[in-house]
């Protein structure tokens, strides 16, 4: 149980100082209230209060202007070692180079390394809906008395193999006080590949969605909630070694995979883990903890690290029925590629630079910015690596979609955002062209850490977000989020009817979270699909019953298996809904399947927040209703 925690009022944010100039090459105890917690409001009542604070969001311009950068992609870099193996021809693009003006790299000589921090947060801590992007990249070493503060669109992360390459003594820190205390809205934020030893013993990492905690090794505790226990939302952890114990408090929902911690604090309704040494015990509904003893096939995300003064991208291996982290020997299993092998991506540059770069058979290396596009990002060779740093946001224009994969081995795409643009897209993110059938078992594809949102930083619209085609892909960790709070939002404003369509059969998601879809959030059409940890709300804004009924079903389910489904099977699924638009809306069931023995369901949940809107059942019609304004769970241990 946690504590109770005030409504947050609005409150004045701090100011936004200029833009570093720094280019990337300059650098080298448990809370003793057991009372429950009443989670009414979330983020639609919250939203209101953020409005100021995304309005006034510093828009910041990192690169160069669109005309500079075509002229970088195809003029000849004599500075720049062509990639291994290939012929420069008149016109080619050239990989490596200067990874631009936001991306900090420090080293332990570095000075006023504190300072620069601060100066990013200052600008990002309140930017919900601003254009910063920020990478924080420390070279291997040790660096003492620091507190780096992430703010919006910020990833932090060490350049060693290891997390223990590089150590910080001190923290790196998320908290709350730009929301008066209410950590619903810590979205996109990053942490990877650090050692901490916390300065008072416990790092606080107070976050909600789409802000991954990866390959860290925290000597200490981890406290998940803000400072005061407010309202918290998220979230997730891989590969990483929490030597003491991870704190939840308020959290809602967490996932946690292929991990080891000394301990485990508490649960409020859904936390799950996958190969995680010293987990909890499976007890769920009380307390509702899931655990498996292994992840079925993981692989972890690439990352950048510094072989001398060379950056390469590591590259890990698959794993099956994984457990622990994948680094403690020190150096983890993989390959790596060196930078000369991935054309360094840098805002302005158009979407045909990309795909010829793609084409000569470079990765891509996104750097922190913004990249409108007016084609696809066409990924055709198998293996191809596409890398973002600092939240590098792509925006399709003229409703293209933005990215397609076509049904080839061992795609890996990773660190990104896709924000869907105002003039409708069909689909953002495909991989596999419709009808892929190829076995991908040995070498799948790859989605990790990518994001999507439909509104919020402008009007956007798309049919459907992210469109799984190919077999055996990995979905490891994302948010896919049509906005409910921003500018751009309205029921019919930022339209997107569907979330997340699976048709590839063997797909597997480890931390999905996908939210406020018009109509369903996840439809899973392949056979043996697998599913461990599901967070979803359903659209706050339905504007009453009719807009939101499924034929003669009242609401469309959070996650549906398709009718013709004979196997699949999910772990820690959870489903809110807060129709505070029209209270009165009934939903059926959070979830929808085919009645057969191969499709089966672990630890599901409801909840109705405040009693803005119902569930009359958890699963098809099982489950009992939700309980008026309790905001308690109704939940189904075994389904069928």
């Amino acid at each position: 149980m946690v504590p109770d925690s005030p409504h947050p009022s609005e409150s004045s944010h701090p100011s936004e100082s200029s833009h570093p100039s720094e280019s990337s090459h300059l650098f080298d105890s448990p809370h003793p209230s057991g009372r429950s917690r009443a989670a009414l409001g979330r983020r639609a009542v919250l939203g209101a209060a953020t409005g100021a604070a995304a309005a006034a969001a510093v828009a910041l311009t990192p690169g160069t202007s669109a005309a500079a950068a075509d002229a970088r992609a195809s003029s000849p870099a004599p500075a720049r070692a062509a990639a291994p193996g290939t012929r420069r021809r008149p016109g080619a693009l050239v990989g490596g180079g200067d990874l631009g003006p936001n991306v900090l790299v420090f080293d332990p000589a570095t000075p006023n390394i504190q300072a620069k921090l601060d100066e990013v947060f200052r600008q990002q801590e309140s930017a919900q809906f601003g254009t910063g992007r920020w990478a924080l990249l420390f070279k291997p070493g040790t660096y003492r008395g620091l507190n780096a503060q992430i703010g919006f669109y910020t990833s932090i992360a060490g350049l060693g193999l290891s997390p223990d390459d590089t150590t910080l003594h001190g923290d790196v820190t998320v908290d709350a006080g730009w929301f008066n205390g209410n950590a619903t809205q810590n979205f996109w934020r990053s942490a990877e590949n650090l050692a901490l030893y916390p300065a008072n013993g416990t790092n606080r990492w107070a976050v909600a969605q789409a802000a991954p905690f990866r390959r860290m090794h925290v000597h200490g505790g981890l406290d998940l909630a803000p400072s005061g226990y407010g309202w918290a939302s998220g979230g997730y952890i891989a590969d990483s070694r929490i030597d003491g114990q991870v704190g939840p408090y308020s959290q809602q929902q967490w996932y946690t995979r292929d991990s080891a911690i000394g301990g485990w604090l508490n649960g409020v309704w859904n936390m799950v883990f996958s190969g995680v040494e010293g987990a909890p015990a499976q007890s769920f509904p009380n307390p509702p903890y899931t655990t498996l003893g292994t992840t079925p096939v993981s692989r972890e995300k690439p990352f950048l690290y510094v072989n001398g003064s060379e950056f390469r991208v590591f590259l890990p291996e698959k794993r099956t029925n994984a457990r622990g982290v994948t680094w403690g020997s020190g150096t983890p299993r993989g390959t790596s590629l060196p930078l000369t092998q991935f054309y360094v991506v840098r805002p302005g540059v158009s979407a045909a630079t990309l795909n010829q770069a793609l084409a000569q058979g470079l990765h891509l290396l996104l750097t922190p910015g913004i990249y409108h596009l007016d084609q696809p990002i066409r990924i055709d060779r198998p293996n191809t690596v596409v890398l973002g740093l600092g939240y590098a946001t792509l925006v399709p224009d003229n409703g293209v979609t933005a990215v397609q994969v076509a049904d080839v081995d061992g795609v890996r795409l990773a660190g990104f955002l896709v924000d869907a643009g105002p003039v409708n897209s069909a689909t953002l993110l495909e991989i596999g062209p419709p009808g892929a059938a190829k076995d991908h078992s040995a070498n799948p594809t790859t989605v990790q850490d990518v994001f999507v949102r439909i509104g919020g930083a402008g009007a956007g619209r798309a049919t459907t977000s992210m469109v799984i085609n190919s077999r055996h892909t990995l979905v490891d960790h994302t948010w896919v989020w049509r906005a409910d709070h921003g500018t751009g939002v309205g029921w019919e404003t930022n339209r997107a009817d569907y979330g997340i369509v699976v048709n590839g059969d063997d797909v597997l998601a480890t931390g999905l979270f996908v939210e406020h879809f018009n109509k369903y959030d996840v439809q899973w059409y392949g056979q043996r699909g697998r599913t461990i940890f599901f967070q979803n709300e359903k659209a706050y804004d339905a504007p009453d019953q009719a807009a939101v009924q499924d034929g003669p079903v009242r609401g469309y389910a959070a996650y549906k298996v398709g009718d013709n489904v004979t196997s699949h099977e999910g772990w820690g699924l959870g489903s809110y809904c807060y129709y505070n638009v029209a209270p009165t809306i009934v939903q059926d069931h959070g979830f929808a399947a085919p009645v057969r023995p191969g499709v089966r369901f672990h630890d599901l949940l409801v909840v109705s927040l405040g009693g803005n809107g119902q569930y009359a059942h958890v699963i098809n019609d099982t489950g009992a209703p939700t309980s008026g304004t309790s905001t308690t769970p109704s939940t189904v241990v075994s389904y069928p």
